[in-house]
């Protein structure tokens, strides 16, 4: 069997074989890019916006207890504010996320974080002494609600 190759005296040129689909997701993921693109700058999330103005901000340090509980003491004072018991699970990976860079520069659990409400409505939790922060309205409002009760929580 000889195969037919396409000549420039053959009548017709052989049929394409390049399979579409290829194409079509191509142009698919490509126009998710523009999209995503044009929506993170309408939004203004994106990493070269500017922050809005701050209207409060709390220094906070948290502390493991030997019960499994977590401390939460201001951080200007040194006095308590509660002690978080029970799973806590938004709040204790929020932390975790933030001090594992911490474990890793060898920093330890002392020195505070920065929870920053802005004008915006928007809640960051801040770790100065990495420069690591979490945008914690990212995860919802009954989460951002369990950091912002800490703005004005007053000492036990």
């Amino acid at each position: 069997m000889t195969s037919r190759q396409w000549t420039p005296s053959s009548p017709k040129p052989p049929k394409d074989t390049f399979p579409r689909w290829v194409l079509f997701w191509v142009g698919g993921i490509l126009a998710l890019s523009l999209v995503s693109v044009g929506l993170v700058r309408l939004t203004g999330n994106g990493p070269d916006q500017l922050n809005a103005a701050v209207v409060q901000q709390r220094s906070l340090v948290f502390l493991d207890q030997a019960d499994g509980g977590v401390r939460v003491v201001d951080g200007v004072s040194g006095a308590t504010l509660t002690v978080l018991q029970g799973e806590q699970g938004f709040v204790r990976g929020a932390l975790r996320a933030l001090t594992r860079d911490r474990h890793a520069r060898g920093l330890g659990p002392s020195d505070p974080f920065e929870l920053i409400a802005r004008t915006e409505g928007r809640l960051t939790l801040l770790d100065p002494s990495t420069g690591q922060h979490v945008d914690l309205e990212s995860f919802g409002p009954t989460n951002k609600d369990q950091f912002a009760r800490f703005l004005s929580m007053q000492p036990e």
